[in-house]
């Protein structure tokens, strides 16, 4: 199973992105029904698209992906993945160490475009899902 974060999902909903390589693994995610979904990142996605119409779309293809719950322990393994990193001189967004702490509780590999991920990975034991650049 994988969490995909809400840059390649971004880039799904783009027409002119169809061809990435991030894009087409996660088609592939898709059809082997691996993809896993967060309700962050679900807010994530949703939230950069101005156009209603649009929104009202993207929304009820994300329905397909059922939200996996986030207990109480996630939100702290978040936290404390977190302040790791900031000692260690990482900055990093709240939803991004969410993201950390799902992947670690729920043995998931992270498929994302973002580079941070990779600098919390030397820190937090994240498996980032490899695909070819």
């Amino acid at each position: 199973m994988v969490i995909v974060d809400s840059d390649v999902w971004s880039e799904a909903f783009r027409k002119k992105n169809s061809r990435l390589r991030s894009v087409i693994a996660l088609k592939k995610l898709i059809t082997k029904d691996e993809v896993v979904m967060i309700g962050p990142v679900r807010q994530e996605v949703l939230s950069g698209i101005k156009n209603s119409q649009q929104f009202e779309r993207v929304k009820e293809v994300l329905r397909a992906f059922p939200s996996h719950v986030i207990d109480e322990p996630i939100f702290e393994m978040a936290a404390s993945c977190y302040n790791l990193c900031r000692r260690k001189g990482i900055q990093g967004t709240h939803t991004d160490f969410l993201i950390c702490a799902c992947s670690i509780r729920w043995k998931t590999s992270i498929l994302t475009n973002d580079r941070d991920f990779a600098r919390y990975a030397k820190y937090v034991p994240i498996e980032l899902y490899k695909y070819v650049k």
